[in-house]
């Protein structure tokens, strides 16, 4: 099959690459002459274990390729997935569709023989119908439908999620729409992958549904974990017992500064505001959200309390800065709340995050980068764990200790326990939900 994928973003680089190795002939479009010459030399722009090696394989062998040129990277495709961002439009919490409708109308120009013209991005129920409309309104006569192929990749774990899905949702409207996308996909129907057909609209629902239900976990287990901290209670207890419930599961029970990232934030949001538009508020949703930015006022309150209320003129050392670990996307951190309420009570904050900070730089000003959390801790007044990276999972806690003016640790993401931190010499231990 020939594919093209317009943005290389993460979901359109991530989709692109992994449909190559499936053994399509693929070809990703951007406007950025730059990226795409980044992209080109092999050079990915993200940090996402494994998309490089993956993408210079099938560079190597003449499967994938890059261009800014999307006439002739549409000129005889099976498919062309649409894979542009749909950030939270400003004032109003919808998802902005500009983009979507933009490379539809360009695409619609383009096509030069039937093709079905897939819709990767997140968006709103009812957006693969306009997007119909938008190239039908372009060239009235062209030849094609509309399928929606929402993503459900875990960034840190996209390879993986790509290649070995929980399942893969395929919203389409005819049969010869389905049988392109069951041939694009038949290397996972073969492995026994699900793969669910529906009509557009539920396609569409289902990548906002399971969002702001995993989100939903998250808020819940917050509130829990502020519970807890008043009840006496141990939030990690109260996780794993109602996490082996079936019913439950365990994933998204883990306490910490809220949830951040690319999808969540958005996507509740923009849920929340759909809800509004058909007269059926998602109260649920609207509450998760509401209690997301209550947790990451807490968090600062939680520090500033560990340091009897005063942070002025103290250093205080962030460990992690990424919304997650095995990433380097700032969307919606917590340490974005977080970090500026420390600057602006006049804390001296010094950073380390292994790839945080290409983006970090310009969205925490005021902070002083460091290269590891031994040299971030040197004579600080604190230590704060945002992001649980591995090499702040397996820290060497008497020497961070030893290092530090006062050795005190809010442990954000419940890394450690109070006694092994103590034991090491620390006077102070805080963290999220522990009783």
């Amino acid at each position: 099959m020939k594919i093209t994928v317009v943005g290389t973003g993460y979901v359109g680089l991530v989709s692109g690459v992994c449909f190559s190795d499936f053994g399509h002939e693929v070809i990703c479009v951007d406007k950025s002459a730059e990226k795409i010459e980044q992209l080109s030399k092999g050079q990915v722009p993200i940090y996402e274990p494994g998309l490089e090696d993956v993408l210079a394989r099938n560079a190597a062998a003449g499967r994938l390729k890059f261009s800014t040129d999307l006439v002739s990277a549409v000129d005889g495709a099976d498919a062309v997935f649409i894979a542009v961002g749909t950030p939270t439009r400003r004032g109003d919490g919808h998802a902005d569709l500009r983009y979507v409708m933009a490379a539809a109308e360009e695409i619609g120009r383009a096509l030069t023989g039937y093709t079905v013209v897939v819709t990767k991005s997140t968006v709103p129920v009812g957006t693969n119908r306009k997007v119909a409309e938008v190239i039908r309104a372009a060239v009235p006569g062209a030849r094609f439908d509309i399928a929606a192929n929402p993503e459900f990749l875990r960034e840190g774990a996209a390879i993986e999620d790509f290649m070995k899905p929980d399942r893969v949702v395929v919203g389409v409207e005819s049969e010869k729409a389905k049988a392109v996308m069951a041939a694009i996909y038949r290397p996972l129907y073969l492995r026994d992958f699900p793969i669910v057909y529906t009509g557009l609209e539920t396609a569409e629902m289902i990548k906002y549904a399971a969002n702001a239900f995993l989100a939903t976990k998250i808020s819940f287990i917050n509130e829990i974990a502020a519970l807890c901290e008043r009840a006496g209670a141990d939030v990690k207890g109260v996780a794993k017992g109602i996490g082996l419930d079936g019913r439950i599961g365990s994933k998204f029970l883990h306490a910490g500064p809220g949830y951040g990232g690319s999808c969540f934030p958005k996507d509740t949001s923009a849920l929340a505001r759909i809800g509004q538009e058909y007269g059926v508020p998602q109260r649920i949703t609207e509450t998760v959200i509401a209690v997301n930015d209550a947790v990451r006022r807490r968090m600062v309150d939680k520090i500033l309390d560990l340091c009897e209320g005063k942070v002025a003129g103290r250093k205080i050392a962030v460990l992690g800065v990424t919304f997650k670990p095995e990433t380097d996307d700032m969307r919606e951190a917590p340490s974005l709340t977080i970090v500026p309420a420390l600057i602006g009570a006049r804390a001296k904050v010094h950073v380390v995050d292994p790839h945080g900070r290409r983006e970090g730089e310009a969205l925490l000003p005021g902070v002083v980068w460091e290269e590891d959390a031994y040299t971030a801790a040197q004579d600080a007044e604190a230590v704060v764990i945002l992001t649980e990276w591995n090499q702040f999972r397996a820290l060497d806690l008497k020497r961070l200790a030893g290092s530090m003016a006062v050795p005190r640790m809010a442990d954000l993401r419940n890394i450690y326990d109070r006694e092994t931190v103590l034991a090491a010499g620390f006077t102070a231990w805080d963290g999220v939900g522990r009783g």
